[in-house]
C-alpha cells in the first residue's frame, strides 16, 4: 500500500512537471488565415507568420527584412541573385527593390544581368511549354528555359552589342562593379535593373561574370583587341571593393534569392572583412533566403543560415529566416508586402558610394559623415 502511494505521489509530481513543460512549449496557437480580412500581400504575409510550413517561413523572411530596414544602425543590405529570375518575370520586381532603396548592394550571376540587358535591347521572353520538341526549337533558333522561350538570334545580337560597347571602356583593369555601372549607363532602359542601379548609384557586382553571355561579349571584345590595350576584368578588385563596403558598414544584412556564387561570395566577404581587414563585428546581423535547394546534399545553395554561423558568416545573434519556396512565387510576395507596408520603413536614407580613390567612402544621402577607415577603428 505504501509503495502504491509513493508511486502515485511521484506520478503526481511528474505530471506537474510535464504540465509545466507542456505549457512552456504550447504558448502560441496556429491562426487560420481568414481571406475575407486580407487586403493585399502585406496583410497576407503578416498573417503567414502565425501559420505553418513555408508560409510561416516566408512571413518570417518579411519580418527579418523589415527589421533590417528599420534598424537605427542603418545596416548595409546586400542582395544576392541567382536562378532564372528574368525568365520568371521578376525583372520589374528586382528593379523596384533597387529603385525604392530596399537594398544597397546587388551581387548577381551574370545570367540574370545579361537577360536584363537582353530585354533592354528589345529581346523578349515568351510563354512556352516544358514538353516542347527541343530539337525543333533548335532548328528555329529558339532556346528554352523550362517553360519559357528566348530568341537565339536576339541573343547573338545582344552578345555582339555588349562586345562592341565594351570597346568604349578605358583600356585598363576594372572590377565587375565598375564595368556593370558602365553598361547600365550605356544601355538605358527605365525598366532595367542595371540602368536603375547606375542611376541610383547602387553598386552591382558579378563575381562570375564570364560564366554568362556577358562573358561571350567580353570574349568578342578580346578577340578584336588582341595585342592591344583593352578592358581587363579584375576579379580580385571585386573582392577588395566588396570587403571595403563590408568593412565600413556598422552592420550588414543579406537577402539571398536562390544561392550559387552570389551567396558564397557575399558570405566569404564578411569573413575576409572580419579577420583580414580589421572589421569589428561577427558575421551578417540579418539574413534571409528563399530557395528551392535543400541542405541534405551538402551544397552551398541549400545550406542553412544556421550552418553559416559555424563559419562566422552569420552572426551568432543574427535574426534570420529561410523559406524553401520558388523565387517566382516568394519574391513578388515579399516585395509586394514591403510595398504594402512601406509606412513601416519609409523614409530610408540611401547610401552614396565614392569610388574616386582606392578605398571606397560611404555616406548617407542626408549628409551624415562618411563611414570609412576612421569609423572602422572606433
Amino acid at each position: 500500500m505504501g509503495s502504491l502511494l509513493l508511486k502515485t505521489s511521484v506520478g503526481r509530481r511528474m505530471r506537474k512537471s510535464v504540465a509545466a513543460a507542456r505549457a512552456s512549449i504550447l504558448r502560441e496557437k496556429v491562426q487560420p488565415i481568414d481571406v475575407t480580412r486580407i487586403h493585399g500581400s502585406g496583410d497576407l504575409l503578416t498573417a503567414f507568420r502565425t501559420t505553418s510550413i513555408q508560409a510561416r517561413n516566408l512571413g518570417r523572411c518579411l519580418e527579418v527584412w523589415e527589421n533590417a530596414l528599420t534598424d537605427r544602425k542603418r545596416p548595409t543590405i546586400l542582395l544576392g541573385l541567382a536562378g532564372p529570375l528574368i525568365a520568371a518575370g521578376l525583372r520589374e520586381v528586382i528593379r523596384d527593390l533597387v529603385d525604392w532603396g530596399l537594398v544597397d548592394v546587388v551581387v548577381s550571376t551574370g545570367a540574370v544581368l545579361y537577360q536584363d540587358l537582353y530585354q533592354g535591347l528589345g529581346g523578349q521572353h515568351w510563354i512556352g511549354t516544358p514538353n516542347a520538341d527541343d530539337v525543333r526549337l533548335r532548328s528555329l533558333y529558339l532556346d528554352r528555359i523550362y517553360d519559357t522561350y528566348v530568341d537565339e538570334l536576339r541573343f547573338e545580337d545582344a552578345d555582339r552589342a555588349i562586345g562592341a560597347i565594351t570597346d568604349e571602356f578605358p583600356p585598363r583593369p576594372a572590377s565587375s562593379r565598375e564595368y556593370l555601372a558602365f553598361l547600365g549607363r550605356k544601355f538605358r532602359d527605365p525598366h532595367s535593373i542595371l540602368a536603375t542601379a547606375a542611376r541610383r548609384g547602387v553598386p552591382v557586382f558579378s563575381p562570375a561574370l564570364i560564366d554568362s553571355s556577358i562573358g561571350i561579349g567580353l570574349t568578342l571584345h578580346y578577340q578584336r583587341n588582341r595585342g592591344r590595350p583593352r578592358f581587363i576584368l579584375d576579379a580580385v578588385r571585386d573582392n577588395y571593393e566588396l570587403v571595403q563596403i563590408l568593412s565600413h558598414s556598422p552592420r550588414t544584412a543579406v537577402i539571398y534569392v536562390g544561392g550559387g556564387t552570389p551567396k558564397n561570395w557575399i558570405n566569404d566577404g564578411i569573413v575576409m572583412a572580419n579577420y583580414a581587414f580589421g572589421r569589428e563585428g561577427e558575421g551578417h546581423y540579418y539574413a534571409l533566403q528563399i530557395t528551392t535547394d535543400v541542405p541534405h546534399w551538402g551544397g552551398l545553395s541549400g545550406s542553412t543560415l544556421d550552418e553559416a554561423q559555424s563559419w562566422g558568416k552569420i552572426s551568432p545573434s543574427a535574426r534570420r529566416a529561410m523559406a524553401h519556396v520558388d523565387a517566382s512565387i516568394g519574391l513578388p510576395l515579399l516585395v509586394g508586402a514591403l510595398w504594402d507596408r512601406r509606412r513601416v520603413w519609409q523614409p530610408r536614407r540611401r547610401l552614396a558610394f565614392d569610388w574616386s580613390g582606392d578605398e571606397v567612402k560611404i555616406r548617407t544621402e542626408s549628409g551624415s559623415r562618411t563611414r570609412g577607415s576612421a569609423a572602422r577603428r572606433r
